[in-house]
């Protein structure tokens, strides 16, 4: 099984890199599951590309920009719809100021794929789109994390 860690990157502190370790430590040790993290491959790509510096393009050259960004989004397209098999996303506030997570979320739902969504936002203002895309709903890592066990520590060996 292999998940897709969707979250905010853009506005997010460390590009929300260290719950995405975290998770990859945790799924691998606990279930045996693989990842598909957006951060570390957004890191290969800059590197390929020689575009270590690219997000200072975005005021400079902003085509350049997009053109770049156009890439990272085609791989995680494609990720979602043909590499993992469920998706976990951290729906926080960070994730307002950019669009990725909710794409991802909502091609995840699209290509019948659960979505499960850690929400640290207050309910109220938690996106009903975002709510219907999700298969379960989480307050924290830790309910994710018992649910997890329970969905998939069957399914192993």
């Amino acid at each position: 099984m292999r998940a897709y860690l969707s979250g905010a990157m853009e506005f997010a502190k460390d590009e929300g890199a260290n719950w995405r370790e975290e998770m990859t430590l945790w799924l691998d040790e606990k279930l045996a599951h693989s990842v598909y993290n957006p951060v570390v491959e957004s890191q290969s790509i800059m590197k390929e590309y020689g575009a270590e510096n690219y997000r200072e393009w975005k005021n400079s050259d902003s085509k350049k920009y997009a053109n770049f960004v156009r890439v990272c989004v085609d791989r995680d397209i494609n990720a979602v719809r043909n590499s993992v098999d469920y998706l976990i996303c951290l729906w926080d506030e960070s994730v307002f100021k950019g669009a990725g997570t909710h794409a991802e979320v909502t091609l995840a739902y699209d290509c019948k794929k659960p979505v499960y969504l850690i929400n640290k936002i207050e309910v109220s203002n938690l996106s009903g789109w975002i709510m219907a895309c999700s298969s379960e709903i989480f307050l924290d890592f830790v309910e994710l994390k018992s649910f997890l066990l329970e969905q998939y520590s069957s399914k192993l060996g």
